[in-house]
């Protein structure tokens, strides 16, 4: 690992518990992550990497797992989650936002590897990423999902308090808040 940047926010490091009694470790993206990126993305199912990028891209190429490890911690956040491997830590789920054009609105998306799927990792996620933007003055968030993704429909309907929804040529774009009593930020 490299030396951690002034900037790096160790606040957001912390160990997960999941519903079935796993406990993983968040923590956010570093610039020397590019090539495990690279390797989590070859462990997605076909779908579920079509789900997140929205074309079929069967190998992350370098330059863009370059570009997706390093962020600001500002204006641009990824929180990687990462479980034990057998040469070092593996990962199993990534948690994203990018600013947007407008001053307070951040676009937010979250891929989990398909074997750590439905123990609660994609919520506990999303929710971390949202606090994390909320941390730091983002009020509305943007999501882009395939209109036929259920599960991140009705994910973004549960927790948060959907202000717009335009669908067209398959892709749904949302826009929304937290709930109140879920604004409130963790210290």
């Amino acid at each position: 690992m490299t030396a951690l940047a002034n900037d790096y926010p160790i606040e957001l490091e912390r160990k997960l518990s999941l519903r079935d009694g796993s406990v993983v470790h968040m923590r956010p993206i570093l610039p020397d992550d590019a090539p495990r990126l690279q390797q989590f993305h070859g462990r997605l199912s076909g779908d579920t990497a079509y789900q997140r990028f929205f074309a079929i891209v069967k190998r992350l190429p370098p330059d863009w797992a370059r570009v997706l490890a390093t962020v600001d911690y500002r204006r641009r956040l990824a929180l990687v989650v990462e479980t034990p491997g057998s040469s070092g830590p593996e990962l199993i789920a990534v948690g994203r936002y990018d600013a947007t054009d407008e001053p307070d609105t951040v676009e937010v998306a979250f891929v989990v590897q398909d074997s750590w799927q439905n123990r609660g990792l994609g919520t506990v996620l999303f929710d971390e990423i949202l606090r994390a933007a909320a941390t730091r003055s983002y009020r509305r968030f943007r999501a882009y999902t395939l209109s036929d993704n259920r599960r991140m429909l009705d994910l973004i309907s549960r927790f948060t308090r959907v202000e717009s929804r335009k669908t067209e040529q398959g892709v749904t774009e949302l826009v929304f808040t937290l709930h109140p009593e879920r604004a409130t930020v963790r210290a």
